[in-house]
């Protein structure tokens, strides 16, 4: 089991990032950072994917290429992003200057069981994703580190970046955001702009 791992709160973690959100777009990786973006307040701004396991990465990369106007952060843990991690190369040869991926990273698999994942085993998230190319990667460790790593949030331009949170692996009361599809996407697509169908 990993050792002192991370010691954030992940809840006042995310709300630390979310703080001043303005225009942002938020995609979530499948269960607890949902609930903690949900818990940090709801938004028409918020895409929470529901069973996706893997994908938030690509989501964001699909919306950041498709809104170049709007920074785009995905909020992710470690279990979902180990299991995309090839969607860190896609996203480092396309180069999207305002995608932000925050991966919340406590170094076990929340949501099935409190497995340990492979970070909790040694794999670094923040040198896999240098290594994949991605040209600002920082791991965030302390509150200094967060409120460092806020700006890039409401970036357009100089990314995509990647921010790995070291976060404790305590338990939290779950904080559940809409689960209807249909209704996320409607919403998401009206903060859009976009026609609804």
């Amino acid at each position: 089991m990993p050792a002192s791992f991370g010691t954030l709160d992940r809840r006042a973690a995310v709300r630390t990032l979310l703080a001043g959100r303005r225009d942002l777009l938020v995609i979530t990786g499948l269960g607890s950072p949902s609930y903690d973006v949900f818990d940090a307040g709801d938004h028409d701004g918020n895409f929470y994917l529901w069973g996706a396991m893997g994908g938030a990465a690509m989501a964001g990369l699909g919306l950041a290429l498709a809104q170049p106007a709007r920074p785009v952060v995905v909020i992710t843990g470690d279990g979902e992003q180990l299991m995309g991690a090839g969607a860190l190369m896609t996203i480092a040869v396309a180069r999207p200057g305002n995608l932000t991926i925050v991966v919340l990273d406590n170094g076990y698999f929340g949501e099935t069981g409190m497995q340990v994942s492979h970070s909790g085993l040694g794999v670094r998230l923040n040198q896999v994703a240098a290594g994949c190319g991605i040209p600002t990667v920082e791991e965030i460790v302390d509150e200094a580190g967060l409120r460092a790593c806020q700006p890039w949030l409401g970036a357009v331009s100089g990314g995509p970046r990647v921010a790995v949170v070291r976060i404790g692996a305590g338990q939290v009361d779950r904080a559940l955001p809409p689960r209807d599809g249909v209704f996320l996407k409607t919403r998401f697509r009206r903060h859009l702009g976009l026609p609804v169908t």
